[in-house]
């Protein structure tokens, strides 16, 4: 059985995973100078590349994880799970724990110190919760896991990033209808290319051509644009374990922990309704590691098995959109590039893309749940 390392269409999973991936960088580095008054060097020289290392180990874990129940069930068409760092976590981290630090203390290191501990345990809880993931699992209706992921679905990809390809519809429609036409109709473009590519161009193309983007921005763009490898930080959240501040936003720290455990377990069971039964406790135990190794190097968020499985299957990606994912957000995260990325590429461009990912959500919630429970899953939308 042969399960080849990269396929045509991990490029199209490469380019969605990874604009998704980008998009909570770019939070990052905005949050964390403008709310948290964190200096480019802690941002840049710290933060970042230990978020890198954590992404990087857990794309290629999900990867060879792939590969692996590929070979076992004499697949080829197994897709890995969809790895990064965690969206809600990040909000929650931010205006609930570290900007009411700044608030109290106005100072920048000591809330990036509190951040790492509060990753640490979020991590931790995710490991516990690999323990009993599996009964969980069994014991939880698919409605009841399926319809919540399609009500996330819904409020944070599809109709999020709908509001923006609307905003600058001159260069995101046309990529969204290139998307659309070979993912909903099969359509072969030229060559055999891959969708995601074309439309990446595309609006590329439009957004340059028709004065989106501006070429000296390029020249002045901020950030550190040198190498800067992920140091081991663990020994400075030591002094703080015993912190008021760890104390007082425990009820924070606590309830995402298992927010994100809950949040794994629905996309697990996800990929299992799209035909990948891959193992609860390995997947929830490398995704708790990985949140704590991005904190012992410095990172103040945690990673999470993302939304979206379904989605990446139906391009038809599978083990290489996540090597690929890793790779490049790995390098921007090192090298301080992330800013000056978007001024060369459009977001817009690529939305399409993840529009059409939460689509696939959506509808996985109706059509892999029996028909009796549409109503249950119709409810499970809402909250």
């Amino acid at each position: 059985m042969s399960y080849p390392l990269f396929v045509k269409r991990d490029i199209d999973g490469f380019f969605g995973l990874a604009i998704d991936n980008l998009i909570q960088l770019i939070l990052i580095v905005s949050f964390c100078k403008t709310l948290c008054g964190m200096p480019d060097v802690l941002i840049f020289g710290i933060i970042l590349p230990g978020a890198a290392i954590s992404i990087l180990l857990g794309n290629l874990f999900y990867s060879w994880q792939a590969r692996r129940l590929a070979i076992k069930a004499k697949r080829d068409d197994i897709t890995a799970l969809p790895y990064g760092i965690n969206t809600v976590s990040l909000f929650a981290f931010i205006f609930f724990i570290m900007l009411p630090v700044y608030q109290d203390t106005k100072d920048p290191y000591l809330v990036w110190k509190v951040g790492m501990i509060a990753c640490f345990l979020s991590g931790v809880i995710e490991m516990l919760g690999a323990l009993i993931g599996e009964k969980l699992r069994r014991i939880t209706p698919r409605a009841a896991l399926l319809s919540t992921l399609a009500g996330i679905a819904i409020t944070f990809i599809s109709m999020d990033f709908a509001f923006k390809i609307f905003e600058k519809p001159v260069i995101a429609l046309f990529p969204l209808a290139l998307i659309l036409v070979q993912y909903f109709s099969k359509v072969r473009f030229p060559l055999g290319l891959p969708g995601g590519l074309i439309a990446i161009c595309a609006g590329t193309g439009l957004a340059w051509l028709l004065g989106y983007m501006d070429s000296e921005s390029i020249i002045r763009a901020d950030g550190i644009f040198h190498f800067s490898p992920p140091r081991f930080k663990g020994g400075d959240m030591i002094g703080l374990i015993h912190s008021k501040y760890i104390l007082q936003y425990i009820s924070i720290i606590i309830p995402m922990g298992v927010f994100n455990v809950i949040g794994s377990l629905q996309n697990i069971e996800s990929a299992e309704a799209a035909g990948d039964k891959y193992r609860t406790f390995p997947s929830l135990m490398a995704n708790g590691i990985g949140s704590v190794i991005a904190s012992l190097f410095g990172s103040c968020f945690p990673t999470t098995i993302y939304i979206g499985h379904p989605g990446w299957k139906a391009i038809g990606a599978k083990g290489g959109y996540s090597i690929l994912n890793g790779i490049f957000i790995t390098f921007l995260c090192l090298t301080g590039l992330i800013t000056i990325t978007l001024k060369v590429i459009p977001i817009e461009a690529g939305l399409g893309i993840l529009l059409w990912i939460g689509i696939v959500i959506v509808a996985q919630a109706f059509q892999e749940t029996p028909k009796h429970h549409a109503m249950a899953v119709a409810v499970g939308l809402f909250p």
